[in-house]
């Protein structure tokens, strides 16, 4: 018998191969070794990955594990894992006795070998961090991607190491002594325990970085079955859409008539949201002390209502008392004063920003603090008669206003009803939730479910993230946590109602919060499970399967075991207009923080969900530099603009006039020269992230220099010494054209044409030229479009390329169908308005926009551009022909 630390032959593909009609023999030997203490990968040439392992260290290849015939994933999937077996194999180890928590140091990381990794920063939150050494690891991380460059070409170039579920388990990566990795399994409840680790991580070998991560967490799926890959399941419509979120219009203020204006201000502009997320603030929450039955009152800013509960599973009085009709025969511009909502917002900061400047005054030992308490009660009276002055204007909408007494809905549901008949391209409406219903859960005894409130006891792996105050909250209140087989009624209570409301979908926000409450139920996997199973029904029944954005769920338990019907979902943390603890730079440092979480992030959350970049203002410092990564990030665009504070000209570089929007066809990722890289704090690394058009690519290049974790202080600061210009360089092969099959012929083209967004230049290069060089100031960026020139045969010879419709930030997703013509002729589909840009080394004869003659612009190295206006009777596409 082989020690139980080597890998060892396996019959179970062979099996399945001859089951299926196949030759019966052994697969090809596994990539991995562990022999002699040291953990290795390679066939000929071998290279160390861990030394010093220990003898109860196990290595399990994944073919002797994976069984085709009992997974149920569908035939093509579990095939494609079992073409890569030998690529992967089960990293895990045995103790001598049970434990519930066990961290357990596999090896030390032989190097120095660089690495990317991605941890959690906060319980909710994840980021990349790059090192070389076991050292330099962070505690709670989900994955680290090793480069392997001696083994470059020969099939192992990259590994990755990916902590998984076993079990009641869950597990992470922690750094050790001396450069050691620490695997940490945990269970969450001292009455789960284990003592056989065996499949508690994997290791999977490749030599494309990005198709390394795909083969990886397919092995997953197959093996776990306890989650679906995003090609498994279908997009929320809301993908191509341009959408409005209330949160930073209102806060937890948000009201009907508020909504109502926020609308129609896009709408009157021509760029109407298809989709609208009503954020926190809509629901029927109060805190323990509060009367059972009445909202919660003077809650504003996001913190205020972080130990408020759910008393009733439907929407708050200023929602519930709405009457059908009210804002049609009355709409808002003609009495609601929409600078109230900012007025109570700042009216609320001040208070904040008192009472930490008073909490300051007393931690430095000041004793006479009544001159803060009375400007606390004078500001506090003040948001009061503000609150007072909103709420004799909302009551106007209980009223019917004299016509139709008696007749019509009322509540949420008239409220959407309405809205629909005054927007009616408004296709989807979502409302935010908490995962256990309110930001503390369920207030005991205010609903028929049985709700109790649990001590929130936060995991010791998250001892070393940053201060939250939503922790702070959650643990000072507690959860009402509704019991575990009651999570489906819990949902469906909530759903079933909401889509008789008329809305068709949920943002679920706050997830990990099981984790805190999780001792007395199971363990954290268990609790999860019937959670998130709960939530997968309810979706699939109330939703169409695909209403949900998730939030605040970047840890790996809620990938492996939420997302069997989950298809999107954030990649980066909150938009942050400002820095909340004050630095005045986090205007601009945090955009750029913001940005590398969600690029990066998407490396394994994309083979999960279709990555959800956030929302941004449109009149922000930064606004222009969310918009181009928007644009390309391939998900959802969407703003949190206040009322009032747009700017239309930069969104309609976004969005169509129909609110559709241009969107890419995979999800942008950072480029191979960024993967090892640190683009938030090295003073040298520009970020870059790639994505795909029909008929052509993108890169966006970002300055984000300037913030980043700091593993002294564990928390995310500003670094400005490194808010300076960076250079960079880019190239075609910087896009990845064959990370999908109907792109990677544009891999092959002879030559490309480049247009630059910001200088509007357009360039030619080849495979072999040399890169474009370029300097990007602080915050600002740079996105180049590539479109593979053709050689169109007719008269002449022409060189031709469709770079699209230069207005718009991804010009190139605008054209929707290129046709090369045997006479000499290009025929386009282009949807949208504005300049629509080609290569053309050849001047044309005629152009022709929709069959009439057009004018066109030729020149300046092939410059080619004729004007097309938007055609709403053909749904904003122009057909446009170029004749030589």
């Amino acid at each position: 018998m082989a020690p139980p630390n080597e890998s060892k032959p396996t019959p179970k593909l062979a099996a399945a191969n001859a089951a299926k009609g196949g030759p019966a023999s052994s697969p090809a030997p596994c990539l991995f070794s562990l022999q002699d203490g040291e953990l290795s990968v390679g066939g000929g040439n071998k290279a160390a990955l861990l030394t010093g392992v220990p003898g109860n260290v196990t290595l399990t290849p994944f073919a002797e594990a994976f069984d085709p015939a009992a997974s149920d994933a569908p035939r093509e999937l579990a095939e494609q894992a079992a073409a890569n077996a030998r690529r992967g194999a089960f990293l895990g180890f045995t103790l001598p006795a049970p434990a519930s928590r066990a961290p357990y140091r596999v090896g030390r990381l032989a190097g120095p070998r660089r690495f990317l990794s991605v941890f959690r920063f906060k319980t909710w939150w994840s980021t990349a961090w790059a090192g070389r050494r076991g050292r330099d690891l962070q505690m709670e991380t989900q994955w680290v991607l090793l480069e392997v460059p001696e083994l470059a070409g020969a099939g192992a170039g990259y590994v990755l190491v990916l902590p998984l579920v076993q079990g009641g388990f869950r597990s992470a990566i922690f750094p050790g002594d001396d450069d050691g990795v620490v695997i940490c399994a945990e269970s969450g409840s001292e009455a789960v325990t284990g003592t056989d680790f065996r499949r508690i991580a994997y290791v999977h070998a490749g030599d494309d970085p990005y198709k390394l991560m795909q083969e990886a967490y397919l092995a997953a799926r197959v093996h776990l079955g306890t989650f679906r890959l995003i090609q498994e399941k279908a997009l929320p419509a809301m993908a191509d859409r341009f959408g409005w979120c209330t949160w930073d219009a209102f806060y937890l203020t948000v009201d009907p008539a508020g909504v109502w204006q926020g609308v129609s201000e896009f709408a009157d502009a021509g760029l109407p949201p298809r989709f609208l997320i009503i954020d926190d603030g809509w629901q029927s929450v109060n805190r323990d002390g509060d009367p059972p039955h009445e909202d919660a009152p003077g809650l504003v800013l996001g913190g205020d209502q972080m130990t408020a509960r759910l008393y009733r599973f439907d929407e708050c009085a200023r929602f519930r008392g709405y009457r059908e009709g009210a804002l049609i025969r009355r709409p808002p511009e003609l009495f609601y004063d929409k600078s109230m909502p900012k007025a109570v917002v700042r009216k609320a900061a001040e208070i904040e920003s008192t009472w930490k400047a008073r909490k300051k005054a007393a931690q430095g030992g000041a004793t006479d603090l009544s001159g803060f308490d009375v400007r606390i009660t004078q500001l506090r009276r003040e948001l009061d008669q503000l609150l007072v002055q909103r709420d004799a204007v909302l009551a106007r909408l209980c009223d019917d206003g004299g016509a139709g007494a008696g007749a019509g809905e009322v509540g949420l549901k008239a409220f959407l009803k309405d809205m629909r008949r005054r927007f009616p391209g408004l296709d989807d409406v979502y409302v935010w939730q908490a995962l256990c219903g309110g930001w503390g859960g369920v207030r005991p005894g205010a609903t028929p479910l049985d709700a109790r409130v649990v001590p929130a006891r936060p995991s010791p792996g998250l001892a070393g993230t940053m201060d939250d105050l939503a922790v702070d909250r959650i643990i000072e209140g507690g959860i009402g946590l509704v019991r575990p087989d009651q999570a489906d009624d819990l949902y469906e209570s909530m759903h079933s109602y909401l889509a008789g409301a008329g809305v068709t979908g949920v943002k679920v926000d706050v997830v990990h919060t099981l984790e805190y409450v999780c001792g007395e139920h199971g363990g954290r996997v268990e609790l999860a499970r019937a959670y998130y199973d709960g939530l997968s029904r309810s979706v699939a029944k109330n939703f169409a399967g695909t209403g949900i954005i998730a939030s605040m769920q970047q840890c790996n338990d809620f990938f492996f075991l939420g997302t069997r019907q989950v298809a999107m979902g954030r990649a980066g943390d909150d938009f942050w207009f400002e820095d909340p603890n004050g630095d005045p730079m986090g205007v601009y440092w945090l955009q750029g923080a913001h940005m590398v979480n969600c690029a990066y992030n998407s490396l394994w959350m994309g083979q999960f969900i279709r990555p959800d970049w956030d929302m941004f203002q449109s009149d922000h410092a930064c606004a222009a530099f969310h918009a181009a990564s928007r644009a390309i990030c391939g998900g959802p665009v969407y703003v949190s603009d206040s009322l009032g504070g747009h700017d239309f000209e930069l969104l309609r570089r976004l969005v169509f006039p129909d609110g559709t929007v241009p969107r890419c066809l995979h999800y942008a990722l950072p480029t191979r020269d960024c993967m090892f890289k640190n683009p938030l704090f090295d003073q040298e690394t520009v970020l870059k992230i790639w994505n795909l058009n029909k008929f052509g690519g993108v890169i966006g290049a970002f300055n984000c220099q300037g913030a980043g974790w700091d593993p002294l202080e564990h928390r995310v600061r500003g670094y400005s010494h490194c808010y300076k210009p960076v250079s960079g360089e880019v190239r075609p092969a910087d896009v990845e054209w064959s990370q999908r099959e109907d792109t990677s012929a544009m891999a092959n083209a002879g030559s490309y044409a480049v247009y630059r967004c910001q200088t509007e230049e357009l360039l030619l290069m080849t495979p072999h030229s040399e890169p474009i060089q370029f300097t990007l100031q602080p915050s600002s960026f740079e996105l180049f479009t590539f479109a593979p020139v053709a050689t169109i045969s007719g008269a002449a010879k022409v060189r031709f390329a469709p770079i699209g419709l230069v207005d718009l930030l991804n010009c190139g997703g605008a054209i929707v169908d290129v046709e090369y013509g045997s006479g000499g002729e290009v025929r386009m589909k282009v949807k949208g308005a504005g300049r629509l840009l080609v290569y053309s080394d050849v001047k044309p004869r005629r152009s022709l926009v929709d069959g009439c003659e057009a004018e066109f612009e030729w020149g300046n190295g092939g410059k080619l551009m004729v004007d097309v206006t938007w055609k709403q009777e053909k749904d904003g596409v122009s057909d446009v022909a170029f004749c030589y």
